[in-house]
């Protein structure tokens, strides 16, 4: 009975730690057949994951057609796609509705992530850079 006891505190703990996690992440709402998904896909998707902004703010896919995701406290409904949403504590911190383009998209998601709390000196990285994208397409 104590075992069982435990084990339920445990959970608890664990689900209360879950609800509160205050990790920023980057939502992207899309829909089936979405050309700019589809470009975003094409141009950043293979790189962002490889990029500072990632471990600062990784990415997370929400397809509007189908999931149901009522894990972000947004500010107003998600209409066009693909809308990037920067998340931090499960609330809105900054939005991008549309996708401009690979030129403009590092400069805009840099802006929205300078409204996030500032990093720990570890996670500190320099500005986003044309070399930044070359070194994370090499690679290891």
């Amino acid at each position: 009975m104590q075992t069982i006891a435990r084990g339920l505190a445990c959970l608890a703990i664990l689900m209360v730690l879950a609800g509160v996690s205050s990790a920023a992440e980057l939502v992207m709402y899309r829909r089936d057949g979405c050309p700019w998904c589809a470009r975003w896909d094409r141009e950043i998707g293979p790189i962002y994951p490889r990029t500072e902004l990632s471990r600062r703010a990784p990415l997370r896919m929400v397809n509007l057609d189908g999931d149901r995701d009522h894990s972000v406290d947004l500010r107003s409904p998600v209409i066009y796609t693909p809308t990037f949403v920067l998340v931090e504590a499960g609330r809105e911190v900054a939005r991008l509705e549309g996708y401009p383009g690979e030129d403009f998209f590092w400069g805009l998601i840099e802006q929205m992530t300078a409204r996030l709390p500032a990093p720990k000196r570890e996670e500190t990285s320099a500005p986003w850079n044309r070399s930044k994208v070359a070194e994370a397409e090499r690679g290891p």
